[in-house]
């Protein structure tokens, strides 16, 4: 994988895309979710290098995409149109985890016609889900991590998050390098740029929602179910794995994921 980066008025995004990029195969943008990196998605690129040309970030404000002062979903999807501009692609399937399925949906919003296929992993949709209550408390979530003492905040994200040690390894290893200002602060504005940002979104490509069994961050198993129920969607039950299900069970995701792509054709 190559490594490059971009350069916007707020600050740099740093990429990694597939050492043999041919334009005659589809492309693959794999999205992390809230305070991860590209490093979650290492056994998604293995198992599709071979067979499609593949994009991954740090999102703005995370990894080595910082610093960013200025995290907004309009953001992110501007900085994937400059990604997708430099390497040619006028096509993408996008591949969401959390936090990377709604910016995902802030990109298809404003780029519908360059997405061929969204897979969303243990994300939540865009539109009118939420109560009153939902979107009051997503709006609590910096003084509340604030709250917990760094060191036991980092332990319960990485146990909240993955259901296996290497989840929790991988989970651990993403936000190690986060003070508790920064870290706390990420996770803010990440919610409240979602709800900012949050609208009716027209997807008009295919898309497959794939949930860990064992996922019980928030309400994501049930945004799912009413996703899937007022769409059609296909909604796919990943078993052994929590809300980072891509790590937790990568064998059956990727299967999952090829199923689908090979489909799109």
């Amino acid at each position: 994988m190559q490594k490059r980066k971009i350069e916007d008025s707020i600050g740099r995004i740093v990429y990694w895309r597939s050492d043999v990029f041919d334009l005659s195969r589809d492309t693959l943008f794999f999205l992390h979710g809230l305070t991860g990196d590209h490093t979650m998605f290492e056994q998604q690129v293995s198992a599709f290098a071979e067979s499609h040309n593949i994009i991954a970030w740090d999102a703005p404000a995370h990894g080595e995409s910082r610093p960013y002062p200025e995290f907004t979903y309009e953001n992110a999807a501007n900085g994937m149109k400059k990604i997708l501009d430099e390497c040619g692609v006028a096509a993408v399937i996008l591949i969401g985890q959390s936090m990377g399925g709604f910016i995902s949906q802030a990109f298809i919003c404003r780029y519908p016609e360059l997405v061929k296929g969204f897979v969303a992993i243990d994300s939540t949709p865009y539109g009118d889900y939420y109560s009153k209550s939902d979107l009051w408390w997503l709006r609590q979530i910096e003084w509340m991590a604030k709250l917990f003492p760094l060191k036991l905040l980092k332990s319960a994200m990485a146990a909240q998050n993955a259901a296996t040690e290497t989840g929790r390894a991988n989970m651990a290893a993403m936000i190690d390098g986060y003070g508790k200002a920064e870290l706390c602060h990420l996770m803010g504005v990440g919610y409240v740029g979602f709800l900012d940002d949050n609208r009716v979104c027209e997807i008009p490509c295919p898309v497959l929602l794939l949930v860990g069994e064992k996922d019980h961050t928030g309400k994501v198993k049930a945004y799912n179910r009413e996703w899937a129920k007022r769409t059609g969607y296909p909604l796919i039950w990943i078993p052994g794995a929590a809300h980072n299900s891509n790590v937790d069970n990568p064998v059956l995701v990727n299967e999952k994921i090829m199923c689908f792509v090979q489909n799109l054709k």
